[in-house]
């Protein structure tokens, strides 16, 4: 063989696997859909949608010291608590970090029942509710998200949970 073959084959090869391994990394990158990054929201259901994800990792820290590891899957919906979060996808590398925000949405419904009161809690956080009767604070109570408790009082006061 001579000199010029050698270089020919030589050139081939790296060309070649140049072009497959930026071929693969292209193609094993996780692409990221939704949530968009600094996302916003008072719904605790949260619809992350991604392409060539094994997994996706959640996290209250940018560092991910203590992720949340979730098998991948389309359309995946995560329920999250109030607060700020971080995630990413996982394939054969990691996709870009993004920010999400679960925004307190604090909502008290009240439904008159005789003569009690039906309270709902219809926000995302857990409620603290004092329970007056006439100008005097008569009880306290904590109603969870989707909870519903039955009192008697005349005025109701609702605020986030302070724990």
């Amino acid at each position: 063989m001579n000199k010029k073959h050698i270089i020919a084959i030589d050139l081939f090869l790296v060309v070649g696997s140049l072009a497959v391994l930026a071929g693969f990394m292209g193609y094993s990158s996780p692409l990221v859909i939704a949530p968009l990054d600094g996302h916003e929201s008072a719904n605790s259901s949260v619809v992350f949608e991604f392409e060539k994800a094994e997994r996706i990792l959640i996290d209250d820290n940018i560092e991910f010291s203590s992720p949340e590891i979730i098998d991948a899957r389309d359309n995946l919906v995560i329920n999250l608590k109030p607060g700020v979060y971080y995630w990413k996808a996982e394939g054969f590398v990691s996709s870009e970090v993004r920010k999400l925000t679960i925004v307190s949405e604090v909502s008290l419904k009240i439904k008159n029942s005789d003569d009690k009161y039906e309270l709902v809690n219809a926000g995302n956080t857990i409620l603290d509710v004092d329970i007056y009767e006439k100008e005097n604070l008569s009880g306290r109570i904590v109603l969870g998200v989707d909870e519903s408790r039955e009192v008697s009082g005349t005025k109701f006061i609702g605020r986030e949970n302070e724990q």
